[in-house]
């Protein structure tokens, strides 16, 4: 008798379970899926030194942004004040007007109580153009003295206060355009700020103290180039202090056997004392930007209890009697260009291509400055972000 069992399916056994083919399958897929799946963010995750130039180069982004919104803000300062003047002088030459047209109305109502055949002078008050009048009608040569003053001047104060009221109400416009700017501004230093802080944020402890160590090679090679340069810049004053007294010694000379020709005295202590007041400027404003030491840097901050990189430098220089003005943009023109190394304490050091940063030069290859949000004012290698980094020293005395 034929036995009704079906026969069984051939498959692979798997802890002692033997399954179907389509379910091996199916298992092999999901492995190969996971693993698929796990190896995937490794993958695309950034390297660190990725990350940190990432980072870097948002805050720079930031810096520069942070300028903008520097120049944006006294933009529409300036302008706010305009504005404010305009609107006042309109109200005064707007009251001017009035009483002017108040008089010329004295004279209307005097005519047409006299029965005056033409009220000229009321026809002029309600002329849209009253030269227009004058010119169609030839009313000035039949008025007094008195009534021609109060219509020359009835004229003279409606054509000011029109060309007051249109520059008022460009000027408003203007501050408008700044004000638009300045929000344009502040809102991409907040976003790239915000994009900066979430990519450290995202950071393992590990890679945190791999990127801790990172920055401390980097400081220590910027400590290195900066003591090159004190090297460098000690040498050349040896040479120079060296040189002076071979000059003094050789007038000395030539001055006991007669031969030496006269000197001009006052043009050299003039030059004295002009360097010797420049040198003080900068001793004085070097000792405020070192007062500010461990001070937060705050975006769009000039003091006291804060400050950004260019509103450190403006202050100190303002306390060493110096106005600067209040961008890198604008400070980077605001003296005299020398070389690196021929820096001396109190110049301005500017950073990168776009200007966006800026520090007072303490001497020995390092500066004072408000390094990027997150930081304090604190005293620093000009290398710190390489010599490349560098645009130009500027010195302000």
């Amino acid at each position: 008798m034929a036995s009704h069992r079906k026969s069984r399916s051939t498959g692979t056994r798997v802890a002692g379970i033997r399954t179907p083919a389509l379910a091996t399958a199916a298992l092999t897929s999901v492995a190969l899926l996971s693993q698929t799946a796990n190896a995937a963010p490794s993958d695309d995750r950034p390297s660190l030194e990725e990350v940190e130039k990432k980072v870097d180069d948002l805050y720079r982004q930031a810096g520069s942004a942070t300028e903008k919104y520097n120049a944006a803000k006294e933009k529409t300062s300036k302008q706010r004040k305009k504005v404010d003047t305009l609107l006042d002088d309109v109200a005064k030459r707007t009251q001017k007007l009035n009483d002017a047209r108040t008089e010329l109305g004295s004279f209307a109502s005097a005519q047409y109580r006299t029965g005056a055949s033409v009220p000229e002078t009321a026809t002029l008050l309600l002329a849209d153009s009253p030269q227009d009048y004058f010119d169609q009608n030839q009313l000035m040569n039949r008025l007094t003295g008195r009534q021609k003053t109060a219509v020359d001047d009835y004229v003279t104060q409606q054509s000011e206060t029109m060309r007051k009221r249109r520059e008022a109400t460009e000027g408003l416009d203007t501050l408008t355009d700044s004000q638009n700017d300045l929000k344009t501004a502040k809102s991409t230093v907040q976003k790239k700020l915000a994009t900066a802080r979430e990519l450290l944020s995202e950071l393992t402890a590990e890679e945190k103290a791999r990127l801790a160590a990172i920055e401390k090679k980097k400081q220590e090679e910027a400590a290195r180039k900066a003591a090159e340069l004190a090297k460098q810049q000690a040498a050349a004053e040896e040479a120079e202090r060296k040189r002076q007294e071979e000059a003094a010694q050789q007038q000395g000379s030539g001055s006991s056997s007669g031969s030496s020709e006269s000197s001009t005295p006052g043009s050299s202590n003039g030059t004295q004392a002009q360097k010797a007041l420049a040198f003080a400027q900068a001793q004085k404003a070097l000792a405020f930007a070192q007062a500010q030491i461990g001070k937060p840097y705050v975006w769009g901050a000039t003091g006291p209890g804060s400050y950004d990189c260019s509103g450190l430098t403006q202050a100190a220089w303002k306390a060493a009697g110096v106005t600067l003005p209040r961008t890198t943009y604008d400070q980077v023109n605001a003296g005299t260009t020398v070389s690196v190394s021929q820096a001396q304490p109190g110049d301005l050091v500017f950073f990168y291509d776009d200007i966006s940063h800026v520090g007072l030069y303490v001497g020995d290859g390092k500066m004072v400055h408000a390094p990027k949000p997150g930081a304090y004012v604190r005293e620093e290698s000009i290398f710190y972000d390489g010599e490349s980094s560098i645009y130009s020293v500027v010195r302000p005395a």
